[in-house]
């Protein structure tokens, strides 16, 4: 009786090892993002020193909506740069987003209007973000990353969409 048992054991590990394929990735989060950031941010600073963040685009509703949403970890050179078509009128939430963001938006002519630090929100209701005007985007990365290089109120922003890596 154990010779049966012990095959089947041999038999269920072997079957488990050849379907353990490296090569595949388990599926994102639906809240995190899902892929490793490929385009670039950069803020021309006062210094003359660009401020650079590698981000992922929500150019989408379905992916501005999701954001930075169940993000638990941010690496520091890293954000989400957030893009529409025409200027909107749009305001963030925190709800449900774990890490404390800041957020920078700009305009048609490309300048920063205004720079935001965001706190979580785990239960409505919960506190918006906006500028006082329109802006065609915006970009959060960790909280004082636009403080701690230089980035105000004014400078150029230049945003360079790559395929995702």
């Amino acid at each position: 009786m154990r010779r049966p048992v012990l095959l089947l054991v041999l038999g269920l590990t072997l079957t488990a090892c050849l379907d353990d394929d490296p090569t595949v990735e388990a599926p994102a989060s639906p809240t995190a993002p899902s892929r490793q950031p490929a385009s670039v941010l950069s803020i021309g600073t006062e210094s003359g020193q660009p401020a650079t963040l590698h981000v992922e685009i929500a150019d989408d509703d379905d992916e501005r909506a999701r954001g930075l949403m169940g993000v638990d970890d941010l690496p520091v050179d890293q954000g989400m740069a957030f893009v529409w078509d025409e200027p909107v009128d749009a305001a963030f939430w925190m709800k449900d987003t774990l890490i404390p963001l800041s957020i920078a938006f700009w305009d048609t002519e490309g300048r920063v209007i205004a720079i935001l630090d965001m706190e979580p929100c785990a239960e409505d209701p919960c506190r918006t973000y906006a500028p006082e005007e329109p802006f065609v985007g915006a970009v959060e990365a960790n909280l004082g990353w636009f403080a701690d290089h230089g980035v105000q109120v004014g400078d150029a922003v230049e945003l360079e969409e790559r395929a995702y890596v």
